[in-house]
């Protein structure tokens, strides 16, 4: 009888714990900056798979330009960034359901995506390719004909691909692509010949490729899908939270913290 009643007082303490923690995360369409600020701290989603914008080294560890970057805009702040692995084709969820605080991970700004987030300004711009073995002899989106497209699920690429299907999705097998959680897996695919193309944002395909040791046997091949540009995805209600990030890109690129962050992981300036 005392073992059953303990059991019952510590699964009770335990929901009373978990609803405290629950209350402190609870829903609301108030502007969070001051809770951020005054707790410190600030937690970002990020699909830790997207290299070189936020993905985990060998030790585990969650590396990346924009993980820099986020850092140091709340560094101005004194605030410290929790960075948060999330489903990716989810993120926008995690977002309004306060999981997490921002989506910052290479996250293209669409008019799609604007209808759900509210934007910071734009950082960085970048554009969908298709990355295949030369061997596949494919080099335009035409030469896809018949052949399977691989693309990541949730991404602004794959948006393009079924928004605009006279432009891939026509030409390729099934007018489908295989969907992968992230791209470790779809340039393993890639490799093996399970796929023929991989739709991928060009940001991601240069740094993976230029780490490649075999990197002669690819080909990067561009299209005609508009160019896009990152930016952080905020809740709408989060205005001010969006000024004081806004005010942080400013001030770091006025320091030259923003080149010297891209020129550590790109080699140059790429936020002209």
């Amino acid at each position: 009888m005392k073992k059953k009643n303990y059991l019952i007082l510590t699964i009770t303490a335990l929901i009373a714990v978990l609803s405290i923690a629950a209350c402190g995360r609870k829903k609301t369409d108030i502007d969070q900056w001051s809770r951020i600020n005054s707790e410190k701290r600030i937690i970002v989603g990020l699909d830790d798979s997207f290299v070189p914008m936020g993905f985990q080294n060998k030790s585990g560890e969650i590396i990346g330009f924009d993980v820099d970057l986020a850092r140091a805009v709340f560094d101005l702040y004194g605030i410290s960034v929790d960075f948060q692995p999330i489903d990716w084709s989810m993120k926008e969820n995690e977002l309004q359901n306060q999981t997490i605080d921002l989506i910052w991970n290479g996250y293209s700004k669409s008019a799609e995506r604007e209808e759900k987030v509210l934007f910071s300004d734009e950082y960085m711009k970048n554009e969908q390719v298709v990355v295949s073995l030369k061997k596949n002899n494919i080099t335009s989106f035409t030469d896809m004909k018949g052949k399977i497209l691989g693309a990541q699920n949730g991404s602004s690429g794959y948006n393009s691909f079924e928004q605009q299907p006279e432009i891939l999705k026509n030409f390729v097998k099934d007018q489908t692509a295989i969907l992968y959680d992230g791209f470790n897996e779809a340039f393993m695919d890639l490799k093996s010949g399970r796929i023929d193309g991989l739709l991928i944002d060009r940001v991601y395909a240069n740094y993976y490729l230029s780490h490649e040791d075999n990197l002669a046997d690819y080909s990067i091949i561009s299209g005609e899908f508009e160019s896009e540009a990152f930016a952080v995805g905020l809740r709408k209600s989060d205005k001010k939270l969006a000024e004081k990030i806004n005010n942080g890109f400013e001030q770091l690129r006025k320091s030259g913290k923003l080149a010297e962050i891209s020129k550590e992981w790109f080699g140059e300036d790429v936020m002209k």
